[in-house]
């Protein structure tokens, strides 16, 4: 791909696209065609998430109004108690919770979820954004369904200048009132093939979703470009493995395309030898790294060949938020590929994330590398990572998908 196609597609794919929406569509259309145009048979898969739809959401803090956004598929109604906010979610803080409309430095995790609400908590307070920053932007956020468990509560994000103030003040009483329409609609994954010499395959993944606040160049179009940047180097001559590119859907929402995709082609998987994710490639300053869950000695074969390439790299094992995780789960042997910009420029899940973050050359690295190492498993006779999982990364997956503590 030629640097102008690159910034061709990070300026035609500028907008937001959140999961289950009409312009995460659009994306899912405008991928399948450059996939197309590259020879692939490519097509869309949708799944089901459920969507919701905030007519109204408000939050009043000892009778003044505070600017907030309700949590999407948290229900609907009114609560009204005393405010406490609660940095430490110990045993000891956890049990001050009963009766309390409950604010958090974090964002909703499924355990301080559930043990709020099993102390009593009554609603929920969350907020983002900077203090120091000029925008009061606010996220669209909702509880997810591996949350709430079926156990729903009425949430609302604000700006965090506006929680800074609730806890100076000494806020005492804040009331909740949400409406809301939930269903269940689509998103969508889009998957593209080039076949091999035999029937396995090396699977290799890309989130192409955005959050509600972000056009998403860097988190994640750019690991779209690195994956299109793979196919259009490998087209041109067969590999003995093929490779299926999946870029997901919904990831921001919680893995939600890798996780259908797994789930409606386990079967399929017994075919699938290796997972190469890409999450966020090509950023003007960082550092690039691997995180591997799979056996510890991928992780130095991926320092031999980057080594032998004048490659710097950070390899590791370990369990990657992104979509490796779920193949990881189903037992497919998975490495995340990414380069981490520094915490003063990398400010995704935000307004900031715009492609004058990235360097169109920086990103057609970055996939080269990628691609020579996903050419070279290809080729292999035979894949030398093993199709196994080690323990300590299956207890990191039992803790990340919150089956465990």
């Amino acid at each position: 791909m030629t640097l102008k196609h690159i910034h061709k597609i990070l300026r035609d794919t500028f907008y937001i696209h959140t999961g289950g929406s009409d312009e995460e569509l659009r994306a899912a259309e405008y991928l399948a065609a450059e996939c197309r145009a590259m020879g692939a048979e490519a097509w869309i898969e949708p799944f089901k998430v459920q969507m919701a739809d905030i007519k109204s959401a408000s939050l009043t803090a000892d009778g003044k109004a505070i600017p907030c956004k309700g949590y999407k598929n948290c229900g609907s109604g009114s609560v009204e108690a005393e405010l406490l906010y609660l940095p430490n979610t110990d045993e000891i803080s956890l049990s001050a919770a009963k009766g309390k409309i409950v604010m958090l430095d974090t964002i909703l995790r499924h355990f301080t979820y559930q043990d709020l609400l099993d102390n009593g908590a009554v609603g929920f307070i969350t907020y983002d954004g900077n203090v120091n920053f000029a925008d009061r932007d606010i996220d669209l956020k909702e509880l997810r369904g591996f949350v709430a468990n079926g156990r729903k509560s009425l949430c609302v994000s604000i700006n965090a200048k506006d929680a800074f103030e609730l806890v100076r003040s000494g806020t005492k009483t804040v009331k909740i009132e949400i409406e809301q329409d939930e269903w269940e609609g689509d998103s969508r994954n889009v998957i593209a093939e080039l076949p091999g010499e035999t029937d396995e395959w090396i699977i290799m993944t890309a989130h192409y979703d955005t959050v509600p606040l972000s056009r998403g160049s860097y988190d994640n179009m750019s690991g779209c470009i690195g994956l299109l940047e793979t196919m259009d180097r490998l087209r041109s001559s067969k590999h003995r493995y093929g490779i299926r590119f999946i870029f997901c859907g919904s990831e921001e929402r919680g893995l939600l395309g890798s996780k259908a995709y797994t789930a409606a082609h386990e079967e399929e998987l017994k075919k699938a030898v290796l997972n190469v994710n890409v999450d966020m490639i090509g950023s003007v300053m960082g550092s690039f790294l691997a995180c591997v869950s799979a056996e510890e000695g991928l992780v130095h074969f991926i320092r031999y060949f980057a080594g032998a390439r004048g490659w710097g790299i950070n390899p590791y094992s370990g369990v990657y938020s992104s979509d490796s995780t779920p193949f990881a789960d189903h037992g497919v042997p998975a490495v995340s590929f990414a380069r981490g910009a520094p915490g003063s420029q990398s400010n995704i899940h935000s307004r900031y994330d715009t492609y004058e973050l990235l360097s169109d050359k920086r990103i057609r690295d970055d996939a080269d590398f990628i691609s020579d190492f996903t050419a070279f498993m290809a080729d292999s006779f035979k894949c030398p990572v093993k199709r196994e999982i080690p323990d300590k990364i299956k207890e990191d997956l039992d803790k990340y998908l919150v089956r465990k503590r």
